[in-house]
């Protein structure tokens, strides 16, 4: 069901309601398509099995000897000279 901004502010325990028992309920602000609500289920439904942010970065590719080697060199290095 399509719900005009102003109406699903004033019924928003009607569209609540309604996401929950008739599934995604979309809103329109001026005619167009700008959210969805949706019940707690469909969303959790819609997210399991789906990777997180820190999966993605630590699930990157392994670094290899060289790689390792060069970044522990470079972290022994100042970074800067420092002169007092």
């Amino acid at each position: 069901m399509e719900w005009q901004l102003q109406d699903a502010k004033n019924r928003f325990s009607k569209l609540v309601q309604k996401a929950r028992d008739e599934g995604p309920q979309v809103v329109t602000l001026r005619g167009e398509r700008t959210a969805v609500v949706l019940s707690a289920r469909d969303y959790d439904a819609l997210r399991t099995g789906r990777p997180t942010l820190v999966d993605d970065l630590l699930g990157g590719p392994a670094w290899d000897d060289d790689l390792t080697g060069a970044a522990e060199a470079r972290a022994k290095i100042p970074s800067r000279s420092v002169t007092f």
